[in-house]
């Protein structure tokens, strides 16, 4: 497949795709998006994702430009027009490569302004709402980090959708700010801490963790574990991805609780990861100087990671930690 965009249900190459100078969402980050990948060349939770983006903006007072449905039908059509072009320009090289390759697999991005005026903050300015969709090839993670696990730090920071919370804004600048942080430390992603050092988030994924039930709560059909994750309450993002991660685990017997998590909590937990619609279920094995529980991804990650696969229809897909 190839790189193409689409604004305002028109579809163009990269190079000659266009967006205004003085549209808000350059100008002041006033804007909201989704990030959707595909599994086997579909878009999954496309529903769930455009649902979503609808909250957003509904949050920040921006109404959708065209019925969901239909935009929907545009991030489809974008999709298919990229995968033609790439199928397209492989046979243009080698017809033997493009009938073995395996098809790749998809990242796109649903974003919708509040549109273009004249410079000024008072949103009343803006003209009709921009919407943006980019569709490119999925750059996956290397397997290493899901056969070894990840390294995060902590930080302590006020992020630009604490104005709005719940909403997925497109001004990503302390997270930006956080994670060119962890990279300075030698991670691979910060987790936020809110004002009361409780643990919220990652800066573009959510967090959970593994703990070992009380015995006394143990039973034929119970593994002895809770996943923990923090709740909506705390201001952290709802994931798509989360949500599906809570169900799985359901259907291993695994209970789900949404509590707080503080940070004595994190570190003594046997298990922690962190999901995102584009990296999954990565495993967190190392958290600022402390090691978490045998310092290796543990079990309950892997059988959510293969339960979460097969829930996308990815079940006879390598996992990640099969790959190099």
């Amino acid at each position: 497949m190839t790189r193409l965009v689409s604004i305002d249900g028109v579809i163009h190459r990269p190079e000659e795709a266009r967006v205004s100078v003085y549209d808000r969402g350059f100008l002041y980050g006033d804007s909201v998006f989704e990030t959707i990948r595909t599994y086997g060349g579909e878009p999954f939770a496309l529903e769930e994702h455009l649902a979503r983006l609808e909250r957003s903006a509904e949050r920040i007072a921006i109404a959708l430009p065209i019925p969901r449905d239909e935009l929907g039908r545009e991030v489809v059509a974008l999709l298919r027009a990229a995968t033609a072009a790439g199928s397209a320009g492989a046979a243009a090289g080698s017809a033997s490569a493009a009938g073995s390759a395996a098809p790749l697999e998809s990242t796109i991005r649903v974003m919708l302004t509040r549109g273009s005026g004249p410079l000024g903050l008072d949103p009343s300015l803006a003209g009709a709402p921009l919407r943006v969709i980019l569709v490119e090839p999925l750059k996956s993670l290397p397997g290493g980090l899901y056969r070894e696990g990840m390294s995060v730090i902590t930080i302590r920071t006020q992020r630009a959708g604490d104005a709005a919370p719940g909403a997925k804004v497109s001004n990503y600048l302390e997270s930006l700010l956080a994670l060119r942080e962890a990279r300075a430390a030698g991670a691979h992603e910060a987790l936020i801490l809110d004002p009361s050092g409780h643990v919220v988030e990652g800066t573009t994924s959510n967090v959970f963790l593994v703990e070992r039930r009380p015995a006394a709560h143990e039973g034929a059909e119970d593994p002895g574990h809770l996943l923990i994750t923090p709740p909506k309450e705390a201001g952290i993002l709802v994931g798509i991805t989360r949500a599906h991660v809570m169900h799985v685990a359901g259907e291993l017997g695994m209970p789900v609780c949404c509590e707080p998590v503080t940070m004595a909590r994190l570190l003594a937990a046997e298990e922690v990861f962190i999901t995102s619609s584009l990296r999954e279920i990565v495993p967190v094995v190392r958290v600022d100087a402390h090691t978490i529980g045998a310092g290796v991804p543990g079990p309950k990650t892997r059988a959510l990671h293969a339960a979460f696969r097969r829930r996308v229809g990815a079940g006879a897909m390598p996992l990640p930690w099969e790959t190099p």
